[in-house]
């Protein structure tokens, strides 16, 4: 199971940018390979995407720099190594760039090569990805648990421009059965709402992630517009399907202050804490991320010592999937979930450890997509093999995003009676008459 060669190019992703392919291949002749995904509102602390910067090509995105460290570094220096021992893997090459945010390789090389190693290794044990990673995990479930998705049905901030300073409108299948059940739900709620949207004279179109993205005078429409498509699907809210956000609030933070264009409006850390907490009561609205900048930690304290025990209150760009700061996360009590982006860190390992350390600590693991993604379908097998429990990639639209929900739909149909969709696990559910 040594490693013999590991290659690389430029490939697209789902906004035509360069990203990277690698495979790896074992001296048996038995080879794998890993896309890696962009972001497009990235933290401040995540670990670099090295780019090449050369506007002659792609407008200085191209990728290439990435690529040749790969083929002249990573290669050479990762030859002869068992693929299956994936820490000593990704400590060779973490090593081997040497800089805290992995800005002389880039992490967008090393994760590929990570990722390509991970599926390789599964590939040679004769075993699926999700089982694979779990073993990798130290983790032995009894049933193997399915994500329940955070479906992404409308768009705003980086991801849409001209509609919502919120970047994204999620919806969650909190009272589905089953994982094809939630899927169902979700795609007959999104279909409700194109139809709702086309009445009232908006274009469907979609945005980055596949939600739609329509021009609206409110950051609160949308609320109204997805409980209405909610209904005509014959779904009760706050208990078949509950209402989230990703604010993305870095987007709309400058000087010290949160910028509500769509709205008007200009609020101190506490008047955000306020509205989110209006608009919780108002409505069924269960999950936070990003809701605000991402050096806010005052913020996040806030609303997490004021609405913890109800509503998830997700870090994305606070952690950046990275250790160091999860643990001042945690040790400051400043949220009650983590958003997981590979990309983010940069390593398979650094994902695992950034998950273990949050389910040590009894927070949430959300796993992520990126607005920029391809139809690689590793955080499908991630979600399932670490049993976090929930997974956000994207809206039921557009075939980077589809292609992950139809992985877990496949090893959901591929373990029949083995599976169970993981239940939400906080408070502000409603009843049957959609009442908290």
């Amino acid at each position: 199971m040594k490693i013999a060669q590991i290659t690389a190019f430029e490939v697209l992703d789902s906004r035509g940018r360069p990203t990277i392919n690698a495979r790896v291949f074992l001296k048996n002749g038995l080879s794998a390979s890993a896309l890696v995904p962009s972001g497009a509102s990235t933290g401040s602390h995540e670990a670099l995407e090295l780019r090449d910067n050369n506007p002659q090509r792609f407008l200085g995105k191209g990728v290439l720099r990435a690529v040749a460290n790969i083929r002249e570094k990573i290669a050479p220096a990762l030859k002869g190594f068992s693929v299956t021992d994936q820490e000593k893997i990704d400590r060779i090459m973490i090593s081997l760039d040497g800089t805290a945010n992995k800005n002389i390789l880039g992490a967008n090389a090393i994760l590929a090569v990570s990722m390509a190693c991970a599926r390789l290794g599964a590939k040679a044990n004769k075993e699926p990805l999700w089982l694979y990673l779990s073993r990798l995990a130290g983790l032995n479930p009894k049933k193997i648990i399915m994500p329940l998705p955070l479906v992404n049905i409308l768009n705003g901030g980086k991801h849409a421009a001209g509609s919502t300073d919120i970047q994204e409108y999620l919806i969650l299948a909190v009272g589905a059965a089953d994982f094809p059940q939630a899927i169902r739900w979700s795609a007959e709620v999104f279909a409700h709402l194109g139809k709702i949207l086309s009445q009232q004279g908006f274009q469907t179109t979609v945005g980055d992630e596949g939600g739609y993205a329509p021009p609206l005078k409110s950051n609160e429409t949308p609320f109204k517009l997805i409980l209405k498509a909610i209904r005509q699907a014959g779904l009760v809210p706050g208990r078949e399907i509950a209402l989230g956000i990703d604010a993305a609030a870095t987007e709309f933070f400058t000087e010290g202050r949160y910028h509500l264009k769509t709205d008007n409006r200009i609020l101190t850390t506490a008047e955000l804490v306020t509205l989110y907490q209006k608009w919780a009561r108002k409505y069924p609205l269960v999950s936070l991320e990003d809701h605000f900048a991402e050096d806010d930690w005052e913020g996040f304290r806030s609303l997490n010592q004021k609405m913890g025990q109800k509503i998830q209150n997700i870090g994305d760009d606070l952690y950046v999937t990275n250790t160091k700061r999860l643990e001042k996360g945690i040790k400051e009590k400043a949220t009650n979930s983590i958003l997981i982006k590979l990309n983010q860190i940069g390593s398979v390992s650094e994902t695992l450890a950034a998950v273990a350390l949050a389910r040590k600590a009894g927070l949430t693991a959300v796993i992520s997509h990126r607005s920029g993604e391809t139809e690689d379908t590793f955080i499908a097998d991630l979600a399932v093999g670490l049993g976090t429990g929930q997974i956000k990639t994207g809206s039921l639209s557009r075939s980077e995003r589809i292609a992950k929900y139809n992985r877990l739909l496949e090893i959901e149909n591929q373990n029949q009676g083995q599976t169970r969709l993981a239940r939400f696990p906080f408070g502000g559910l409603r009843d049957k008459n959609g009442q908290k």
